[in-house]
This record gives structure tokens, sequence and C-alpha cells, in this order.
């Protein structure tokens, strides 16, 4: 690994880094509350656009009511929650789950503290084709209740079908997918209960060990006793801006990280200890994004972190289990050396440097981050220089990379919302209900903040927290799903013309099905874009397994995959508009025209 040079902020960082544990215990406790904003809090004014450069016309409109997808979210009160587990909402996952090639859509449901009306559950809606759902949560047998909170999926025993594990404040959940539409709880029996009730958040399937099983790495928040936590206003680290709030995560117990080793017939054991992923219980932690970011071949873990350090586990590669690097990598904290509030990431490469970026959304009155990959385990913040820092009056959560005018550039989608309902009676100048951003990118390492012309969809104001993106409709274009606190969902669709061409590909194996950890290559006019098949990442959500490309001008594109084992295959002039299906060994197996697209 290069080491990074140890100039005077470096220095800064490492000092920071040794004393968290100090400043955990004491000094900052009597600081704000959920995901306080321990950046700098500075936005950068915007950049105007280059002479000649335009940019894209999009209009995303919300269409989730029109499709059915109706059911509303329930996150605790509305209005005077008493604790953080009723501020921090829920995931959502997009997945194949009957595999007729439409991706459907599973909402995580909260829980209530008060009494009365029925217990919440998760819901699942089936793709009926031409953006129109049914709602099966009960005909497939999803009926748990309790404190849910992320989800991620993956075929734990290569069985064909994509089972999904749900986190919660409670006991964890996994269901295995039955390959008839329905699905059995198998928690116990395959290894993944908690001797003890625990607040789970983010969780990712991935194959650490490169077997053809996947694993499982989950991440957890806080050690979380209503009994035994403060209602707001009762203590000084509960309150915000001069107002009564919610207490946490400040002021209460941190947690650690856990991964679970597949014996490569779906059953898990925890090897967190010996693979050291288990730290010190002194993070709040959100949500795992796992990629291959130093190019080696094997699959890393980073973990944005709620008002402490974020953590970045590198795989040693073979078995031989990771090395947390956060501070040495430069993604523990920001460009000043300041711990964030992180809440969602996402992973891309946004400058075509055959690197996979880090963007990381926080708490309010900071920016977002975006981590520049510069190779070796190596990477700078990117934020001010890259057009980013423009808005810090937004509260982030769910994001995810995607090209939404398929020039081959990936832009980014945040869904915002605050966890205090008090702010609007609050005098603060600020929101519960907040609008989305969309930043476009430019194509020369800048950002473009589209958001105030990209359609309503972009613009309406809600409480949001899990964001997932997929082609629903087969189209060429990928849509966004948001779960918004105490509403129905959206499903945003832009409804603005395309002109670039694009291509979705869809990878198989024999081993580790749906190919999670396989890298993509796609090249065509001249650029090369590289993805990766993961679980996991937004916020405690779960993205389409099927990875789209925008291909600009060009009608067709090579196209590279490396599979987890190492070996690679390669495919010359693939036709754009179209979904292919690539399985590892016996090469394009399946080639399906994009439809037209329309609502």
């Amino acid at each position: 690994m290069k080491k990074r040079p140890l100039t005077p902020a470096r220095h800064l960082v490492l000092f920071l880094h040794f004393s968290i544990f100090l400043v955990l215990s004491g000094a900052v406790l009597g600081h704000a509350q959920t995901g306080a904003a321990t950046g700098n809090g500075v936005a950068t004014p915007a950049k105007p656009l280059p002479p000649g450069m335009k940019p894209p016309t999009v209009r995303y409109e919300d269409i989730a009511a029109q499709a059915g997808l109706t059911g509303v979210n329930v996150s605790g009160a509305e209005k005077n929650k008493q604790y953080i587990v009723e501020t921090t909402g829920n995931g959502v996952a997009i997945f194949d789950y009957d595999n007729d090639g439409l991706p459907d859509i599973l909402f995580v449901n909260g829980d209530r503290f008060q009494q009365g009306g029925a217990a919440p559950t998760p819901l699942l809606y089936h793709n009926l084709g031409g953006l129109k759902f049914e709602d099966v949560t009960r005909k497939a047998g999803l009926t748990h209740t309790g404190w849910g909170q992320g989800v991620c999926a993956g075929d734990i025993d290569n069985h064909g079908y994509v089972d999904i594990f749900i986190t919660q404040w409670g006991q964890n959940v996994l269901y295995r997918n039955q390959g008839n539409g329905t699905f059995r709880d198998e928690t116990q029996a395959r290894g993944l209960s908690s001797p003890q009730t625990r607040w789970s958040t983010g969780c990712a399937f991935l194959d650490f060990n490169r077997d053809g099983f996947l694993d499982l790495v989950v991440a957890h928040y806080i050690e979380f006793d209503p009994a035994r936590t403060p209602h707001p206003g009762e203590r000084s680290q509960c309150e915000w801006k001069g107002l009564p709030v919610i207490c946490g995560p400040r002021g209460l117990p941190g947690e650690t990280i856990s991964l679970y080793q597949n014996d490569g017939h779906g059953h898990f054991t925890d090897v967190s200890g010996l693979m050291h992923i288990t730290t010190p219980k002194d993070y709040y932690c959100f949500t795992p994004l796992v990629a291959d970011f130093d190019n080696d071949g094997w699959p890393d873990i980073y973990i944005a972190c709620d008002s402490t350090a974020s953590l970045y586990f590198h795989n040693l590669g073979s078995g031989k289990g990771f090395e947390e690097m956060g501070v040495l990598a430069g993604v523990a904290y920001n460009e000043d050396g300041r711990e964030q509030a992180g809440m969602g990431v996402a992973a891309a490469d946004f400058s075509h440097d055959g690197r996979l970026d880090i963007f990381k959304t926080n708490f309010a009155d900071d920016t977002h981050t975006l981590y520049r990959n510069q190779g070796e385990n190596n990477f700078t913040d990117a934020t001010i220089d890259s057009g980013l820092a423009v808005n810090t009056r937004y509260l982030g959560w769910g994001t995810a990379a995607l090209d939404i005018d398929n020039d081959g550039w990936k832009d980014l989608i945040l869904a915002n919302g605050h966890v205090y309902p008090e702010v609007d009676t609050g005098h603060t100048g600020e929101k519960f209900k907040q609008g989305r951003l969309l930043y476009w990118n430019r194509g020369d390492r800048q950002f473009f903040d589209l958001s105030p012309q990209a359609g309503s969809g972009i613009t309406d104001a809600h409480s949001s927290r899990g964001l997932a993106v997929g082609d629903l409709d087969n189209d060429g274009n990928d849509e966004i799903v948001i779960v918004n606190m105490g509403e129905a969902p959206s499903l945003l669709k832009n409804l603005a013309p395309q002109t670039g061409h694009s291509i979705l590909i869809r990878a198989l194996t024999s081993t580790n099905r749906d190919a999670i950890g396989a890298r993509i290559t796609v090249t065509a006019g001249g650029q090369k874009q590289i993805d990766e098949i993961r679980s996991g990442g937004s916020y405690i959500s779960q993205n389409d397994f099927r990875l789209h490309f925008g291909l600009g001008k060009a009608v067709s594109a090579n196209l590279s995959v490396r599979w987890l084992d190492g070996k690679t295959e390669n495919f010359s002039e693939v036709a754009a508009g179209q979904f292919v299906t690539i399985e590892e060994g016996k090469g394009i197996v399946r080639k399906q025209t994009f439809t037209s697209g329309k609502p």
C-alpha cells in the first residue's frame, strides 16, 4: 500500500482519529443531536457553466400513485417523536423476486410506540409491466412486524432466486425466496438470529473470500433502550438550535459492525472478530458500501457513520480478513479533518479514470462529500473542487449514481428530509420536508446543480429516507424510488425526451448467482466506463442488480466482465438499445430490445 505523505493536515487527521474515543466519551456530549452537523457548514457559490455548455433537459415527475405504489410509510409519531428510532426511517429494495425480467419493489416499514392501528409490515409490490404494480405482501408471506430499518438482497444458497435480509431494531429477518412467489423466515435456521435485541441499520451481501457464496455485512447504530433514554429537552444534548428534540445518537452508547460468513449451504457464522471487522463500540454506523476500491480484485467495505469517523475496511485477500484504514485512506473525515454525520453512500467512476469514487450524504449545515479515488487506497476530498459544495441547507439520506441523460457520465440524485418535525415551527429557517437534489456530471470533473429545473419530482418537498434506482420498465432509463416518511413513496420517471443511447446489463454465474462483486467495463465512443454489481448501499437500501450504462451517440459498445474469480470475458460491438444477459462461461445468453417506456 502506498503511504500518504504526513502533511500538517494529515497530522491533524491522525490526531483526531487517535482522540476520537476521548471526544465521544466526554466533551462532545453537549453538542447537538441526531446527525449533528460536524463539518464546516460553509457552502461554496455555484460556478457558471462554460460558454457553449448546456445542461440536459430533464423532467422528473412522481408517478407513484398511478403506478399503484400507495402504501404509507410508518416511522413512529408524525409530530411529537420521542425517540431516535422514530427519525431514521427506512430503506427500499429493487430486485426481481420471481425472475420474470421486471424488477419488483420492497419497502421496509417502521413501527410506532403509540397504541392502536394495525402493526405495519414490509410492503412488496410485484411489477406487472408498463410501470404498474400490485401489492403482494401477504400473498408473498412478508408478514413480520417490528421496527424495520434497511434491506439488502442476494441469493444465499445459489438456488436461483433472490433472498432478502431486513434489518431491525430488535431481531433482523432473513426471508428465503421459495421460488413460487413466496418467502419464508429462515433467520434462526440460517444462523442469523441475535441473542439480544440490537439496532441494525444497513446491510450488504458480498463474497469477501471469493468462494462463490455470499457472505453478509451488517452495520449497527446505537445500543438503544427506550427505558434508559431521556425524552426531548430533558438534557442539554436533547436540544437543537434551542428546540427540545429527541436524544441521540450522541450521548447514547455506540455500536460496531458484524460480518457473517456463508458455509456454502446458506448457513452463516459470525466471523467479525476473526476477520477484523469488529471495532470498539464507539461508532454510529448506517450504510455499508461494498466495492473493489483499490482494483486488486477483492471487495472492500466503506461504512458511512453518523457523527463519528466513517470506516473503510480494506480486504487483505485470500480470506485473510480486513484492515480498517479510513484515516490513512482519507475517507474518515472531510478535508478539514472534521467528522461528519454520514447517512447514505454511492460509488461510481465519476471521472472515467478507472477507479471508483465515494459520494456520501451528510446532515444539514454541512456539505455532502465526494472522495476522489487516487488509487492504492488513497482518496482526496474533492467536494469543493467538483462543485458539490453549493448546498448546505439539506439533510441528505439516500443517494445513487445514475446517468440521467445517457451521455456516459454518472450523475447524482439525493433524497433529503429533516429529522426534527419541530423545525417547521421553531423559527430555524429549515423545513422537515425538503426537495431532492440532482447534480449533472459535466464530464470535466465538475457537477452542476440541476435541481431547480428538473421537474416537480425533484422540487416537491418530502421528508425522505431510502432511495433505490433501477430500470423498472426496461426502456433503457433508470427510474428512482424513494421512501417518504409518513407518506406514500415516490416513483420518479424522467418524462423529457432522451437523445442518448444506452445498454442494460445483467450478469449471472453458477456460483454467487447474481454475480455480486463482478466488474463490468463498457467502452463506447472513445469512453471507458466501469461499474460493479453490488448489494446494499444508498441509505440502507438496494438498487437493481442490472447495470445501466449511457452510451451517448454510440450505437454499440465493447463489453468486458471481470468475474469474481478474476477471469475476464470480452464481447465486441454489442448493439445499444437493449437489455443484455451475460452468463459466465456461456457468453451473451439473451438480448431484449428496450420498450417504449411511456407510463
